[in-house]
């Protein structure tokens, strides 16, 4: 099984392409914090853990619309297969990047919590008023 979860702050504003077929990407950068206290010193430590984020078709549009730098945000989906590159000082790299279905806003516009987007639509509004798929946003 592939699955990722997170929850962490978006760190620049997404950035929307569209593919030759006219399919859209949406692609960001997401900062996960982890705290923990030293055993031996019992110093409070924390480290940041920067994560690619990739979403496509009506989550990609989602996401530029209602995600902005700071925006605190769960995400949930897969890693994709690691991808080469080279670094600015000309070094070749790896890169995993988290390729999303679903994502909930957790500090969205107007300071209410639990708006979510999902790259599938649910069946009806009933069933699930909080999940984004397509053009009806319930907020």
């Amino acid at each position: 099984m592939n699955k990722v979860m997170l929850i962490g702050n978006v760190g620049k504003e997404p950035e929307m392409t569209y593919l030759p077929s006219g399919s859209p990407v949406t692609k960001f950068s997401l900062a996960v914090n982890r705290r923990w206290n030293d055993k031996s010193s019992g110093e409070q430590k924390e480290e940041t853990i920067w994560f690619s984020i990739v979403a496509w078709d009506r989550l990609a549009e989602s996401c530029v619309q209602l995600v902005h730098k700071g925006t605190k945000l769960f995400v949930e989906g897969r890693l994709s297969l690691p991808r080469a590159y080279m670094d600015k000082n000309n070094q070749p790299q790896a890169a995993v990047d988290v390729i999303i279905t679903n994502m909930e806003l957790l500090t969205p516009k107007g300071g209410e919590a639990g708006a979510m987007a999902s790259g599938v639509a649910p069946s009806s509004k009933e069933d699930d008023p909080g999940v984004i798929g397509g053009t009806d946003f319930p907020f």
